[in-house]
């Protein structure tokens, strides 16, 4: 036996997910590695027919306080943290009849599923594990001769090498503490974050995040990055909890793009309207709304058929055989949807790098969450934009008021706006965008860009005139000057869509007044870098 392979004589298992428990204990018994367990876990392992101790034979306590303190004792963790080769601590374990442990197996109460479950306060309370995350990091510490187990994905890697090795190696041992504390961090920050919440707390002192490994992936935005993709503890429908139906493994771009579509599709309640968002590059480069999906899809391809090759697709409804042949018509790397009929997931594997995603349902556009983004040195956190511009009070500020059709394309607009990069300007007409400008540093060129782009697929589709003329126009924030509402004045809009707040607001209305414009205030901005 190696120097560095430890064998295990005792394990001590003690878990909420009892997924492959039972094979796993049993190679372990064929082993002859002795078992203790606990409470449902022991029970799972002796109706299994194994020969399983009970903690309490350790401890010489019962379980009690319903189950709150049971391996909480220094015959439990003085076998855990005991150093194999130090004379002192072996002197210990003789003195106080202490049995060396030498694999723990814990899985942590499910607090992630209770909260998601929408369970009350001490329901919550009640699912926060206190000896498993103690048995968990006293074994990690003691990785040198103890190997523990958090995950049910890790059982094969331990029985392979019981069975090759006689135990475990040390490389295996300190991938599992590592594994080990990482759970545990990510148990605490799911359990910190929801307490914040509990208390309003909107600035806590500390703010710890978390997430397990969906997958590894090939690189990040570059070749040369290394990335992969973690979920965390919200139970949002989106990229992280779909199920891809098929396509090959999707890259850090295409799943930071189909967040993107995602969410923004989501601004269309699937109930009233039929919704399509195309992505490239984090931006839409074409919205719309129809009576059906196919209809959507053949507007919003129309604002920019250029970008949207190669493009994301995020759809609001169930995916149909109209649409998805169109979809299908032209290279595109993803489709997201809710949920696909047969018929549609057998155009769309015809496609074999096609990748489809079914999510299950829609984000809820106006639930609380968490924005979190990296800056050197420190990470800036904060609320989730979940303003939607069906709860917002429009003022009309012109003479003139919006017709009901503008009202409508005004509030199209405003609800694509929000998921565009700042500086963002939209043009909308009929349910659909004709023109985006998105991430300049100057609205004005945002305007022109946008007009410019609508011009160009005007003239792609054959058109005499741009599709901006007769449309409305949305700005994520308010226009400093007059110099880029007359920018879409030029382009042909009729009615605008801002928050309002410059100092120059009253230059900024009068110069609609003059130009016929309507528009309209919302109060509220979308910045969005």
């Amino acid at each position: 036996m190696s120097v560095d392979v430890r064998p295990i004589t005792r394990a001590l298992l003690s878990v909420s997910d009892k997924t492959g428990l039972v094979e796993f204990a049993t190679a372990l018994a064929k082993s002859g590695v002795e078992l203790v367990s606990t409470g449902g876990t022991r029970k799972a392992l002796a109706d299994a027919g194994l020969d399983v101790k009970d903690v309490s034979d350790l401890t010489g306590f019962p379980e009690m306080m319903d189950g709150r303190v049971k391996t909480l004792h220094p015959k439990v963790h003085g076998g855990i943290l005991a150093i194999r080769g130090d004379a002192g601590h072996q002197a210990s374990l003789a003195e106080h009849a202490i049995a060396p442990i030498d694999l723990v197996v814990v899985n942590l109460y499910p607090f992630e599923a209770t909260v998601a479950r929408g369970a009350g306060f001490d329901d919550v309370i009640e699912n926060i594990d206190i000896g498993g995350p103690a048995l968990i990091r006293g074994a990690a510490k003691n990785h040198n001769d103890v190997a523990v187990v958090v995950d049910t994905s890790d059982y094969a890697a331990v029985l392979s090498e019981v069975q090759l090795h006689g135990g475990t190696t040390l490389a295996l041992r300190k991938r599992l503490a590592q594994t080990a504390y990482a759970r545990t961090a990510a148990y605490d920050a799911a359990i910190s974050n929801w307490f914040a919440t509990q208390v309003d707390a909107e600035a806590p002192l500390f703010r710890a995040v978390g997430g397990k490994l969906i997958e590894s992936l090939r690189y990040g935005e570059n070749p040369h990055q290394k990335a992969a993709f973690y979920a965390s503890d919200e139970r949002r429908p989106g990229v992280a909890t779909a199920r891809q139906v098929q396509g090959k493994q999707l890259s850090f771009n295409n799943i930071n793009d189909t967040d993107a579509a995602f969410e923004a599709v989501a601004e269309f309640h699937p109930a009233r309207t039929s919704a399509v968002v195309i992505v490239k590059h984090a931006n839409p480069c074409g919205v719309a709304e129809g009576a059906s999906l196919a209809e959507a899809y053949a507007k919003a391809l129309a604002c920019d058929p250029v970008s949207a090759f190669g493009g994301i697709i995020a759809v609001n409804q169930t995916l149909d055989a109209e649409a998805a042949k169109l979809m299908t018509e032209i290279f595109t790397e993803v489709i997201v949807a809710p949920d696909a009929t047969e018929e549609a997931i057998a155009l769309v594997g015809a496609k074999k790098n096609l990748r489809l995603l079914l999510t299950g349902g829609l984000p809820d556009v106006r639930a609380a969450g968490l924005n979190i983004r990296t800056v050197a040195g420190g990470l800036l956190v904060q609320s989730r934009d979940n303003a939607t511009v069906d709860d917002l009070e429009l003022k009309v500020v012109t003479k003139r008021e919006p017709t009901a059709q503008e009202l409508s394309d005004l509030r199209f607009a405003f609800r694509v706006a929000k998921h565009v990069k700042s500086n963002t300007i939209i043009y909308a007409k009929n349910g659909a965008t004709v023109g985006i400008g998105a991430g300049q540093m100057s609205r004005v060129d945002s305007a022109r860009i946008a007009a410019r782009k609508a011009q160009d697929a005007a003239e792609a589709a054959g058109l005499s005139e741009p599709l901006t003329k007769g449309s409305v126009v949305a700005s994520d924030a308010f226009f400093p000057f007059a110099d880029g509402l007359l920018a879409a004045v030029e382009a042909g809009a009729t009615a605008v869509i801002q928050p309002g707040g410059s100092m120059r607001d009253a230059e900024v209305i009068a110069a609609a007044d003059a130009a016929g414009l309507a528009m309209v205030f919302t109060g509220v901005r979308h910045f969005k870098h």
